[in-house]
């Protein structure tokens, strides 16, 4: 036989081999050492084999005996073994064949080939297996399981056609492969809608799967600044001290890595402008491996590309069958968010009109015109949703032919966000009833972007700006805008923001935000009259091409440290708002002279300045000046020289040495000293009662001589919304006596040694004596036993008890006897601290149809029954019982076996840092 090699039979084999060696020297070793690697192999495997048993050991002692949860690099490193001993069976099974063939005689080149592969892939094997046995030992193995620290967001009952884009997304998602998915599309499209849903599927998961992902939500819009990014992912991981928030951003994104990189997390960014840079953040990389997922929204597919994500994913309009439900709905709905005292209210304005009936079925041409309107939005879901709110009410063909013909001048040929949106958009603005609404929306345009709008403080705006007439009665006209807020709500234009603190808020969508300014600012009527630059990042005042056609600028949340002389004339600038410029230390008073028409101007927030210019005297419009939270230390004599202000904000002024002459505002209609260091004086009162417009007063008072001085008068009773009283001993005031107070919505009583509260009824009066009053907090009054004047407060939201040591009952049934009032028929968080001898709320169930929150902690053992029963809460939200003692809990005593059955899966382990 020719060739390099002859092979004669009965040849041994290890001849054989040597002979191979001349022609084969760098394959040789695979089949010379196959037996001894084999050997080496089967012990290898069978250390691996130890050395995973010895982990699991240690795995299920912790998974069982302390309910931690196994870390992800344990479960991918088990994963690993699992394969790499499949595939060792494997090729150990035929072990016996490829040694027969080995040392075969005659054995030629094709069995020789055999040979070498299989010999090399035991080499192979043996060495992946002693590295995975190198990597076995884990100093942790498990940590304890991580819980959902997202929650479900709420979502419009009107979202059509996202259920293929949903499906299409949460698989793309779930590839192992994905670590980083990108949605992008047109403002409007429903991107955000999109994430939200993806929110609840995750968290959703963890409901049914303890501990699958940390779920994080955060809005990032176009001011892109890392330490607010860093400081909500903190606050939803627990970083909330005092102490890491004075941290650098380069050390807090070590803390958020190094508590990431061991989760299993779901990161979701919604409204990215630009590429932000995760690794400055701490966000660990996305891998197969470690499991994680981040998700973002963004207009821009450029944004997708500079994220790195290689199949970003396009959200589009909406088909003309989807958006035709969509606007069907829409134009529909007309349900009625049911406050409790809306429906006695709509039943007289409503009369014989039939609620409810659809626009769409009231003519029969009216679907088909509808379907024009429709179709001139586009596919847009907001511009859909926007359109249909504002068409709902429109009950004639001649309306609905007109707003077919306003679409189409608007609408035609879009090319862009401005020509697309803006002008659909507008028509809803042009559909707004009165000038003043108008001009109400466009102000809200002066916040920045995604911001939290208090409804109070935008009134008062609006109210000094005259879009309100506030010369008759202040109440009159807060309810006149908050009827105009709820018609921007009704109109899509702005959204219901939530409630906080007892603060109630709306916000304005971001598109509707550049609609309104491109009216306020763009439009050639009024080109350049709106300067906003919100949370830009400013460090000083923007140069503006012509001072003399603004009329409103907003430098809300920027950097600016000071304010020079102004060489600019602003005659027609009526509002500035400059709150929450944390840097700012001077302005000049040039700047002042500059704007004889200004009448808002907000300072709030400013912590770094500590002094006004005397030029302030020069603002003679001024009607609204708000100083809150700012360090100034004496208010500029010339302040006294506005007498046209209305509206001053002095609250949290904790530098702040006097208010003498204060009387001198002769047009002083609102004043806030609430949390203020100079306490009220008698000559202080004295002066508050010289102002005969003061119609709002919020007020701290420490001295039971100017407390029983405030209670007795008359005009300033009326003006009392915010009450706080403060360390007065029990020497003092043994018995508080609060008369009946119209306007009274907050008290504050705390470290006092009072030792009962009482209200002065007066048996003439039919409404109830503390009508308004919507928020209470009793703190450290040691004196009290029971709460029962609470029953006078109809209207009470909030109430909070904290650290009274001889407190006994909420209500009294033995004070309440004779007064037939069911209390707390409308609160919605009830918190009670370190009350160690309370032992009754009220003596019997109540209904609660508003009640969402009880929270009980520290020391409260001797209360071991709640007012409720099994139809408790039946017409509110689902009640939360936090409790911050297992013992606690179980000593509850319910009011029968339903009752128990109803409220004990809502009862939830809560442990707070006081």
């Amino acid at each position: 036989m020719g060739g390099c090699v002859s092979v004669q039979p009965q040849v041994p084999c290890d001849q054989v081999l040597n002979h191979l060696g001349s022609c084969f020297c760098r394959k040789l070793k695979y089949i010379q050492n196959l037996k001894k690697n084999l050997v080496a192999l089967e012990t290898a495997m069978e250390d691996l084999k130890a050395v995973r048993s010895d982990l699991l050991r240690k795995v299920h002692a912790a998974e069982e005996g302390g309910g931690l949860q196994r870390l992800h690099q344990i479960k991918v490193w088990l994963e690993r073994v699992e394969s790499i001993e499949s595939q060792f069976n494997g090729l150990y099974s035929t072990r016996d064949v490829e040694l027969k063939r080995l040392c075969f005689n005659g054995a030629g080149p094709k069995n020789l080939r055999l040979n070498y592969l299989y010999g090399k892939r035991v080499f192979k094997m043996l060495n992946m297996v002693k590295d995975l046995k190198s990597k076995g030992f884990f100093e942790e193995v498990a940590s304890p399981a991580a819980r959902a620290v997202g929650e479900e967001r709420p979502l419009t009952p009107t979202v059509v056609g996202q259920e293929t884009m949903l499906e299409k997304a949460w698989n793309h998602l779930m590839d192992d492969e994905t670590g980083i998915m990108g949605l992008y599309g047109m403002g409007g499209v429903g991107k955000t809608t999109l994430l939200t849903q993806i929110n609840n599927k995750f968290v959703d998961m963890c409901d049914t799967h303890d501990g699958v992902f940390i779920v994080i939500w955060v809005v990032v819009s176009g001011d892109l600044q890392l330490h607010k990014i860093q400081h909500r992912i903190g606050n939803k991981i627990g970083y909330k001290g005092v102490e890491w928030k004075k941290k650098k951003e380069n050390q807090k994104a070590l803390d958020i890595f190094n508590f990431l990189s061991k989760k299993r997390f779901v990161l979701l960014l919604d409204d990215i402008w630009r590429k932000v840079d995760l690794t400055e953040i701490g966000i660990p990389n996305p891998t197969s491996q470690n499991g994680c997922k981040i998700v973002f929204t963004t207009r821009s597919l450029g944004v997708c590309t500079s994220m790195g994500v290689h199949e970003p994913m396009e959200v589009r309009c909406l088909s003309t069958n989807d958006a035709w439900d969509l606007f069907k709905k829409k134009v529909g709905q007309n349900t009625l968010d049911i406050h409790p005292d809306i429906p006695k209210m709509a039943r007289k304005v409503a009369g014989k009109k039939k609620v409810g009936q659809n626009t769409l079925d009231i003519h029969p041409d009216i679907p088909k015109i509808a379907r024009k309107v429709a179709g001139a939005c586009r596919g847009l879901p907001l511009a859909l949703n926007v359109i249909g709110e504002t068409m709902s009410c429109k009950k004639t063909t001649q309306e609905w032919y007109h707003a077919v013909d306003v679409l189409k001048t608007y609408a035609a040929d879009f090319s862009d966000v401005k020509e697309k949106i803006l002008p659909i958009l507008k028509y809803s603005y042009d559909n707004l009833e009165g000038e003043n609404v108008k001009s109400c929306f466009l102000y809200c345009s002066l916040f920045p972007e995604d911001a939290l709008i208090d409804k109070e403080r935008v009134i008062d705006y609006w109210i000094c700006e005259g879009f309100i007439d506030g010369v008759e009665s202040k109440e009159r006209a807060v309810n006149q805008g908050y009827e105009i807020l709820g018609t921007l709500v009704c109109a899509s234009l702005l959204q219901e923001g939530g409630k906080y603190d007892n603060k109630s808020y709306v916000r304005m969508h971001d598109v509707v935000r550049e609609m309104a300014l491109w009216i306020a600012s763009d439009l050639e009527k009024q080109k350049g009259s709106y300067i906003v630059r919100a949370g830009v990042g400013l460090n000083e005042v923007p140069k503006v091409h012509n001072w003399q056609l603004v009329t409103r600028m907003s430098l809300v949340n920027n950097k600016i440290k000071e304010i020079d002389e102004s060489h600019h004339e602003c005659p027609n600038l009526t509002t500035l708002l400059l709150q929450n410029n944390r840097c700012l230390v001077t302005i000049s008073g040039e700047f002042f002279r500059s704007m004889p028409r200004l009448v808002v101007l907000d300072l709030s927030w400013n912590v770094e300045l500590k002094a006004l210019p005397e030029q302030i005297s020069e603002l003679v419009s001024l009607r609204y000046l708000d100083l809150s939270e700012s360090n100034i230390v004496r208010l500029p004599v010339g302040l006294q020289k506005l007498k046209r202000l209305m509206h001053l904000n002095l609250e949290s002024m904790l530098c702040l040495e006097g208010v003498s002459g204060i009387s001198n505002l002769s047009s002083l209609k609102t004043l806030k000293l609430l949390n203020f260091i100079m306490w009220p004086t008698m000559s202080l009162l004295e002066e508050l009662e010289r102002l005969e417009h003061l119609e709002v007063l919020t007020v701290e008072i420490t001295s039971s001589s100017v407390l029983k001085q405030l209670l007795c008068s008359h005009r300033l009773v009326r003006c009392l919304q915010k009450l706080s009283i403060k360390y007065i001993e029990e020497e003092s005031v043994r018995v508080l006596t609060l008369p009946s107070i119209q306007d009274l919505r907050e008290v504050f009583i705390g470290g006092c040694g009072i030792r009962e509260i009482m209200i002065e009824r007066n048996t003439m009066l039919t409404s109830p004596c503390l009508p308004h009053l919507s928020k209470v907090l009793i703190a450290g009054c040691n004196g009290l036993k029971d709460l029962t004047w609470l029953l006078f407060a109809p209207n009470l939201t909030h109430l909070s008890v904290w650290n009274s040591s001889q407190l006994e009952e909420i209500i009294s049934q033995e004070e309440a006897a004779g007064v037939e009032i069911v209390p707390f028929r409308k609160l919605e968080y009830l918190h009670l601290w370190d009350l160690p001898e309370v032992m009754s709320i009220y003596w019997s169930p109540l209904p609660f149809p508003y009640l969402s929150l009880i929270n009980v902690q520290n020391d409260c053992q001797k209360l071991k029954k709640l007012p409720l029963d099994s139809q408790s809460c039946v017409a509110g939200e689902e009640l939360v019982i936090e409790y911050g003692d297992e013992e606690w809990k179980e000593k509850v005593e319910w009011e029968d076996e339903a009752t128990r059955l109803r409220f004990v899966p809502s009862c939830k382990l809560v442990l707070y840092d006081v």
